[in-house]
């Protein structure tokens, strides 16, 4: 798995949005599926040197990158390991809410 969570680099200064787009993505089993677009959160990580990438309504799920572009592309492979590995563990998969606003 290529996941990636570090909870220090939770109050970067920058915060970009960025809507991920529809994605076809073929699990284990050999199945191919639309996969539903969730809010990807990408910044800067000082700490970390990197962008990192997180889906606010997947918990857990984010990915690293050098570049903006490659912190998107990391993820976009995450997002449907979350989701395979949520139903082989019989976990609940949020349905995805748009834009989320945060306070």
């Amino acid at each position: 798995m290529h996941r990636y969570e570090n909870r220090r680099t939770r109050h970067a200064t920058c915060q970009l949005l960025q809507p991920c787009a529809t994605l076809q993505h073929s699990f284990s089993n050999g199945a191919r599926e639309q996969m539903p677009r969730y809010e990807i959160i990408i910044y800067w990580s000082q700490a970390d040197d990197a962008f990192i990438a997180e889906v606010p309504e997947l918990p857990g799920c984010a990915a690293d990158g050098k570049t903006y572009k490659e912190a998107l592309a990391n993820v976009e492979i995450i997002i449907p390991e979350w989701i395979e590995t949520a139903k082989e563990l019989g976990r609940p998969i949020p349905a995805p809410r748009g834009r989320l606003t945060f306070a």
